[in-house]
């Protein structure tokens, strides 16, 4: 005779499966920070036509400006200044700019334009990170940048400045400026076609009415340049080396404070998607 055995009433709870020793841990910021700063320094050294034109460009306009002014004398044309003098400190600001202004607001709007800042955003990347990677990038290009400029400068006679902490503060606070300008500028262009149009309309007027490429002696022109924030850099970096001054808080103090616009711009306008909104 054989026993029926009911169905057992019982309910079996769900194993829980165990942490993963190898499930990935949340990354500190700084290592997420380091990082980035590395993608980016990877990225543009391996592109050796962004390098040519970030870095051989000034050194050929100095050079070149070397051989002309070689032991010239002081002229009241460039204020008391041999044209090596005048032109070593302003060069290398307009390195400057050109790195973390006119080329940061091309890259951004080329990246936003090929999608890849639309996948960028979708990662766990925090965007405080990736735009903090930026600056720092372009921080030690614009470093790497005037130390050419200085260099060659020098071998035509020009003396270095002394107060170097004043130069690291002003260089940084320079580079902060226009790189948060170029984030600005890049959140109204519309496509990278346009980028570079866009970027050159706006740095070309204000370069030249700044007195990168020749002194400007006309008092009103020079004020209202001065509360623009290419003219403030270019005299923070000529008193820094032909006066043996130190912090030119005026001029940094323009320098924040479009720094700051270009922030508020950036944050309000800036887009990730290259969908018009």
């Amino acid at each position: 005779m054989t026993t029926l055995i009911p169905p057992s009433t019982e309910t079996t709870a769900p194993a829980v499966p165990a942490a993963r020793a190898d499930a990935p841990r949340e990354r500190n910021p700084l290592a997420l920070l380091g990082h980035q700063i590395r993608y980016e320094q990877l990225s543009f050294w391996r592109n050796p036509q962004s390098m040519v034109f970030t870095f051989v460009l000034p050194i050929v306009i100095i050079s070149i400006f070397g051989a002309v002014f070689s032991g010239s004398e002081g002229e009241d044309f460039f204020f008391g200044l041999t044209g090596m003098q005048y032109y070593t400190p302003v060069i290398a600001a307009v390195s400057v700019l050109g790195a973390c202004y006119g080329q940061l607001a091309i890259v951004l709007a080329m990246r936003r334009q090929t999608g890849v800042l639309k996948r960028l955003h979708a990662t766990p990347l925090p965007a405080w990170v990736y735009f903090a990677g930026l600056l720092v990038h372009c921080v030690v290009v614009s470093i790497v940048d005037v130390a050419l400029v200085f260099g060659i400068g020098a071998l035509y006679g020009v003396d270095l400045p002394t107060h170097w902490g004043a130069v690291l503060v002003t260089l940084v606070l320079g580079a902060a400026s226009f790189c948060a300008l170029g984030v600005g500028v890049a959140s109204l262009i519309k496509n990278s076609e346009a980028a570079p149009a866009v970027v050159q309309f706006i740095q070309f007027p204000l370069v030249f009415i700044s007195g990168s490429y020749f002194p400007i002696h006309a008092e009103l022109l020079n004020t209202i340049a001065g509360l623009l924030p290419v003219k403030p850099f270019n005299d923070a970096m000529l008193a820094l080396f032909t006066q043996d001054a130190g912090f030119q808080w005026r001029d940094l103090a323009v320098l924040a404070a479009w720094g700051v616009i270009g922030a508020l711009i950036a944050v309000r306008s800036f887009r990730w998607d290259p969908r018009p909104e």
